[in-house]
């Protein structure tokens, strides 16, 4: 970790002396004067040079408003400096985006570093504009006060190849790893706003350069890194200590939760996906067991399927594999949503103990059925485990704990035993509910 926040120390920006030889790839994208090299693309917010910056104002009645660089850039690293100020309003800076009259009438579209000095906090969170949403909201890396409002913000992009890595005034802020987007222009975004007497706030950009062909910077960091890379270990999640369960194409590492092979049924692996198909096969569990723990996956539903990941499965009376549940259901289509209590057998809840919190609407971590989720059990040696769900905490609780004790005695478990739930060790679980679900990207470190 050390090695990391020095190198980030170094990070040109940060130096306000003059740039040293190495720099000498750097070209700059404004020119201080003008905005020669730029166009306005979408909605007609006005773009300006004021005191060597490029300054963006709000107006009434505007779709978001994007000034986009002629060119176009595959990969590279920028950097510059933000502040809003007159009033905090949503802005942001788009890289290898794409404007087609043919997709959504010319709308631009493509990654976003998000400029937010909302009391949410989630500049430097990257955003796929007008398609899939939220890659990496703020809550995947907390910084509260990092980006002040009114002030200059020193801010980096760094895309190469699928990886895309934001910092805000020297941290590292957002780490993405997709494939969707290789190349196109940049664009410096003022956003829509809601009430007309929101116009005339600002966005000021200056010392915009660009660094085009880099090479990568270290392969390593503390945060969480999202990777939409189906059933992709990346180097830096190596050294983070992650490892797929699922290797993408067999059955190794898993088997039935009722025998020792993997069912011959009802389960099938093709293209990268692990499909549960609902003809019965039964529950599968992996032949390792785990203690403390953080597992990731990508999960996808049917319309009205039914499903869930156990973790800290064990044998108990009668056979049966149980263990705590990350319920895995179509809210809207499956009357197990309003079954239990207080919601607690909707989609991320603690199965029938837990409901989870009320879900953001933001796109992208809204769920939606027939689209690709992720889904992150955080599960510590302490006890306390969190449920995540498209990037946000839905949950928390301790096993072993009055209140998970006390939920343990008025559910559908308490005959079980009175250290439901508890165990030191068990094994993870993909249940088999009679409905089709896949799964991929299935990883998992040890805490």
């Amino acid at each position: 970790m050390k090695f990391v926040l020095t190198w980030i120390a170094l990070l040109p920006l940060l130096a306000p002396a003059a740039h040293a030889a190495e720099d000498t790839d750097w070209q700059p994208l404004f020119d201080g004067k003008s905005l020669t090299g730029w166009r306005l693309v979408n909605g007609s917010a006005s773009y300006e040079v004021s005191d060597g910056a490029i300054v963006g104002t709000t107006q009434a009645g505007s779709p978001n408003s994007f000034l986009a660089t002629d060119r176009t850039y595959g990969d590279f690293v920028l950097e510059f400096e933000a502040k809003q100020s007159v009033g905090p309003t949503n802005s942001g800076v788009q890289f290898r985006s794409q404007s087609k009259a043919e997709v959504m009438d010319g709308r631009v579209h493509g990654p976003q570093m998000d400029l937010d000095p909302s009391e949410r906090q989630w500049t430097g969170g990257l955003y796929d504009e007008a398609m899939s949403g939220w890659w990496y909201p703020g809550t995947l890396n907390p910084q509260p006060g990092l980006y002040q409002f009114n002030e200059w913000n020193r801010i980096r992009i760094e895309a190469i190849g699928p990886s895309m890595r934001t910092w805000v005034n020297g941290q590292l802020s957002a780490y993405v790893l997709d494939a969707t987007y290789r190349q196109g222009f940049i664009a410096l975004q003022v956003h829509s706003i809601d009430k007309p007497e929101d116009a005339g706030r600002k966005i000021h950009w200056r010392n915009l350069r660009i660094k085009e062909h880099p090479a990568a910077s270290p392969a390593a960091a503390s945060i969480f890194i999202r990777n939409t890379l189906p059933n992709d270990l990346s180097e830096a999640e190596r050294k983070q200590g992650w490892q797929l369960l699922w290797d993408g194409k067999s059955s190794a590492g898993w088997r039935s939760a009722k025998g020792d092979a993997f069912p011959t049924r009802g389960w099938k692996m093709k293209d990268g996906e692990l499909t549960v198909t609902g003809s019965g096969g039964g529950d599968i569990v992996t032949e390792q067991t785990f203690g403390a723990f953080e597992l990731q996956l990508d999960f996808k539903l049917t319309p009205g399927a039914n499903s869930g990941i156990k973790y800290y499965v064990g044998d108990y009376a009668g056979g049966d594999a149980l263990g705590l549940e990350y319920q895995l259901l179509d809210d809207d289509r499956h009357a197990d949503a309003k079954l239990g209590t207080d919601g607690n057998r909707t989609l991320a809840s603690l199965y029938d103990l837990q409901p989870r919190a009320k879900l953001m609407t933001n796109v992208g971590i809204a769920p939606k059925v027939g689209e690709w989720q992720h889904a992150r059990i955080v599960a510590r040696a302490d006890g306390s485990v969190e449920h995540w769900l498209n990037g946000v905490q839905v949950l928390s609780f301790t096993r072993g704990s009055e209140d998970f004790r006390r939920r343990v005695a008025a559910s559908k478990f308490k005959a079980v035993g009175a250290k439901f739930g508890e165990l030191e060790r068990g094994r993870l679980l993909l249940q088999d509910h009679g409905d089709e679900v896949r799964f991929r990207s299935i990883k998992l470190r040890s805490l």
